[in-house]
């Protein structure tokens, strides 16, 4: 079964219906999703056959619970919810735990509308002042990105150790199966990373491995093998591997000065490529009063090429917006590290109504206000609009999946899409004269970030149009 393909079925398919409609007999949605499968020109006949199979178990899923009716957007791996774009802190648990440090983990995206990133998982590891994380290793790719703070990292293989010390804003690439600890070298401030794993095993599960600790997978093994493995006394092996119990260790001075004595950035140990990237040494992509864009993508840098993973840091000034545009491929994971704002996403789904030309298409209004620690999904072809509360800048780090090729495409701004459209074709499409639509889609001259409602309804206070500033 092709997914991508699939994922574009379901993307239509999710539709407003009442839970009486979904209860026909002749669900217009079934009808529609196999229309949907016998058009898949690459596919073949087992693969049409399995697709139709698949819509009559979504539909009969979507009967079973009652259908997905008026679900708010948040609330996204409870049975039901038709847009799982947005998650919040209630969707983290805490995978270790102390008073010294902390691991969170987001709920898999298992919603069939996140079909192509289900294999993806997102942590946040915070590492108070002199906390040290014992050595472990992940059956799963993964991509780092120091948030806040500067630590030490030292990534081990057999043949060799590389140690690296890191600063906020710094990219680290770490491949499957690669020991890592970690210490913060900071006496003050806390050590944020925020990781993408890409598991290599089981789909959306990224299984971690305990060399050291109570928890050390030593103890899964017998006594025997063991001692013959090391040629030492069970006792002995059992005492050292459990060391301290716990997986985040308090550091003394002397160790931590031991343990960060490297160059920034390092050297990157597994090829010739350079340790870290910075994403905030980049030149800007786009950068005016309104907000920033840096961008790091695997085109670019070795690091990520193999992955097909890029980064993105988006900066947009108090009151301010970005442009409303869409990506042509990447899928995007977008994490709030600062400030607070909303935004606004135009998702396909078919009208519930019926007509003699079929049902239509139609297109759903996905908002959400996001503070720190949000993430929420943008997929491919979606357009989006991102918005800065009126009282402070909002920061996002965004993990750009499938990213090398794509293209953005802004659909307002000094250089939309629109403007490349000939005369004749904007006032056929537009039904009205190519001049009027070229003095609308003309008329702000900012290039990708803009001035967002709160401003705009700041300079017209004494009169003129109100814009009201929309949040959840």
């Amino acid at each position: 079964m092709k997914p991508f393909a699939f994922v574009l079925i379901f993307s239509v398919l999710f539709v407003s219906n009442t839970c009486s409609e979904v209860a026909q007999k002749k669900d217009p949605e079934l009808l529609q999703c196999f229309h949907l499968c016998r058009q898949q020109q690459a596919y073949s006949e087992s693969e049409k056959s399995e697709c139709r199979e698949m819509c009559r178990q979504y539909i009969k899923e979507k009967h079973r619970r009652g259908g997905a009716c008026d679900t708010k957007v948040g609330e996204t791996e409870k049975e039901g919810d038709e847009y799982p774009y947005v998650f919040e802190e209630k969707h983290f648990t805490s995978v270790v735990k102390s008073a010294l440090g902390e691991i969170q983990l987001l709920q898999k995206f298992n919603h069939s509308l996140l079909k192509a990133i289900e294999n993806f998982r997102l942590t946040v590891l915070v590492a108070n002042p002199r906390a040290f994380f014992v050595p472990v290793h992940w059956d799963a790719d993964s991509v780092i990105f120091v948030a806040h703070g500067k630590g030490t990292i030292s990534l081990v293989r057999s043949e060799k150790r590389e140690s690296l010390n890191v600063r906020c804003g710094d990219i680290l690439r770490i491949p499957s199966g690669t020991t890592v600890y970690l210490i913060n070298r900071d006496n003050n401030e806390k050590l944020v990373i925020i990781k993408l794993l890409q598991p290599v095993f089981t789909p959306g599960v990224a299984e971690t491995f305990f060399g050291v600790g109570k928890e050390s997978f030593f103890k899964a093994f017998s006594d025997e093998l063991l001692q013959a493995a090391f040629k030492t006394e069970s006792s002995r092996l059992h005492k050292m591997f459990e060391g301290s119990g716990e997986p985040i260790i308090e550091a003394s001075e002397e160790q931590i000065r031991a343990l960060s004595d490297h160059e920034e950035g390092g050297i990157w140990p597994f090829s010739e490529s350079k340790g870290t990237i910075n994403l905030f040494e980049q030149k800007p992509v786009k950068s005016n009063d309104y907000g920033e864009l840096r961008e790091v993508s695997p085109k670019e840098h070795r690091q990520l090429e193999d992955i097909d993973i890029g980064l993105a840091f988006i900066n947009i000034t108090k009151g301010g917006m970005e442009n409303p545009f869409f990506n042509s491929k990447s899928i995007n994971i977008g994490v709030v590290n600062k400030g607070e704002g909303y935004f606004e996403m135009a998702c396909p789904h078919l009208s519930s109504g019926s007509s003699s030309r079929g049902t239509p298409i139609s297109y759903r209004n996905v908002n959400a206000h996001v503070k720190r620690g949000s993430v929420y999904i943008v997929p491919p072809g979606h357009p989006v609009i991102t918005v800065a509360s009126k009282d402070q800048n909002l920061e996002l780090l965004v993990f750009q999946i499938n990213a090398r090729d794509n293209k953005r495409f802004p659909l307002a701004g000094k250089n939309n899409i629109w403007k490349q459209i000939e005369k004749e074709a904007k006032e056929l499409a537009f039904g009205s004269p190519w001049r009027e639509v070229d003095e609308v889609v003309g008329k702000e001259d900012e290039d990708w970030f803009m001035k967002g409602p709160s401003q705009i309804h700041q300079e017209k206070q004494g009169g003129g149009a109100y814009i009201r500033m929309k949040t959840e």
